[in-house]
């Protein structure tokens, strides 16, 4: 019997191989990995420096362990160059093996996407986005004391205030005139940059690196209105491109990410795609909510019962402890934020319908205003 193989060992990988083990324990089970297949969290990543965690503290369980517990194979170091749908195989790279599927899961991840910056410095620009990359920036940091963060959105945040909380001074930079501009409208980001300013975290919005100069002790960081940002270190923070390339090169469809229905399934017979390489309706869902259902189905239909994704009323929580936030983004375009007169401990924004007064948003901020949390996810969910 083929295996079904799950290319990614990430979240999305994992938590799919562990929902399918639920409804079948014996069918053949394949993980191939671009990395030593270590299971952690990857949202621990832009937390673990003030909690003075290395990376390998961040590990939960070695490849060995996962396939101990998931009754699988797991092959570490390698990646896929090309899938043959036709025969139903994927190709290993350098070894030009083929290994035969009854099923494929798509769970490549995304790269973090980057900036066309001149300079002698752009190419020691860092990003975070695993273990690998974590490493590297812990051993980055020694000796440095400014970093420079491009990007405001919620991962540059969540670093802005990991960092500053560990002693760091931080300079953030975006274009966007306010931070988490992708999520918040522009009052609410405001009223959150205050509150990480209290914490010594220094915005530069309206503001677009052109360049990156390598210095005899630091970096300068040059913008496009003639400004100059010094640091030891700079770290890139500005999205993720999904990971579609091997699809699209097999023929299967693509959009803003690989395209998937509410079964998870591509447009190709017998393979699926979740988490960050994926895209339904024509919508990335880069967070960990979607991927939690979208693996909790995927597993059920592997194992011949087919079931449909349902999305629930999805919040994203921005771990930034010196203003923790949550936010449920309105998914259609007629909306109307109203907010109320910030605090230090509370900032809330609600977002309403115009024409039929529902809400279909908020946005709330610090230990006081996430007390409503509940009660306006549930008003939500009762009018969608």
């Amino acid at each position: 019997m083929d295996p079904i193989i799950i290319l990614g060992t990430g979240l999305a990988g994992y938590t799919v191989a562990r929902e399918f083990r639920k409804y079948d324990s014996t069918t053949p089970l394949l993980l191939i990995s671009r990395d030593d297949g270590s299971a952690y969290s990857k949202p621990m990543l832009s937390n673990a420096l003030a909690m003075r965690k290395t990376p390998q503290q961040l590990v939960n369980f070695d490849a060995l362990t996962m396939e101990k517990q998931l009754n699988a194979c797991i092959l570490t170091n390698r990646s896929v160059e090309a899938i043959d749908l036709q025969k139903q195989q994927v190709v290993i790279s350098v070894s030009q093996n083929r290994r035969s599927y009854s099923q494929l899961v798509l769970a490549l991840g995304a790269e973090p996407r980057r900036l066309a910056l001149a300079g002698s410095g752009a190419a020691d620009i860092l990003s975070v986005n695993d273990l690998r990359g974590y490493a590297r920036f812990r051993d980055a940091l020694e000796g440095c004391r400014t970093v420079a963060i491009l990007g405001a959105g919620l991962i540059g945040c969540e670093f802005a205030n990991d960092l500053a909380l560990a002693g760091y001074q931080v300079e953030v930079i975006d274009p966007a005139t306010a931070p988490l501009s992708r999520l918040v409208p522009p009052e609410v980001g405001d009223a959150f940059a205050g509150g990480l300013r209290q914490h010594g975290v220094r915005f530069h919005l309206g503001c677009t690196p052109v360049a990156v100069e390598r210095c005899a002790e630091d970096y300068h960081v040059m913008l496009a209105d003639g400004g100059l940002i010094e640091a030891d270190l700079v770290v890139s923070a500005i999205g993720l491109a999904p990971r579609m390339e091997l699809a699209s090169a097999a023929g299967i469809e693509t959009d803003c990410g690989i395209r998937t229905d509410d079964l998870c399934q591509t447009s190709a017979r017998h393979v699926y795609a979740l988490g960050d390489c994926a895209s339904f309706q024509g919508r990335l869902q880069p967070y960990v909510l979607p991927i939690m259902h979208a693996a909790r189905a995927l597993g059920a239909t592997l194992s011949g019962k087919p079931t449909r994704v349902a999305y629930p009323v999805m919040p994203v929580s921005v771990k930034t402890p010196a203003l923790p936030a949550v936010v449920v983004t309105p998914l259609d375009n007629h909306r109307e934020w109203r907010m109320d007169p910030p605090t230090p401990q509370a900032v809330r924004a609600i977002c309403r319908n115009p024409a039929s007064g529902r809400t279909t948003g908020f946005s709330l901020m610090g230990s006081e205003a996430l007390k409503e949390k509940a009660a306006l996810l549930a008003e939500i969910g009762k009018i969608n």
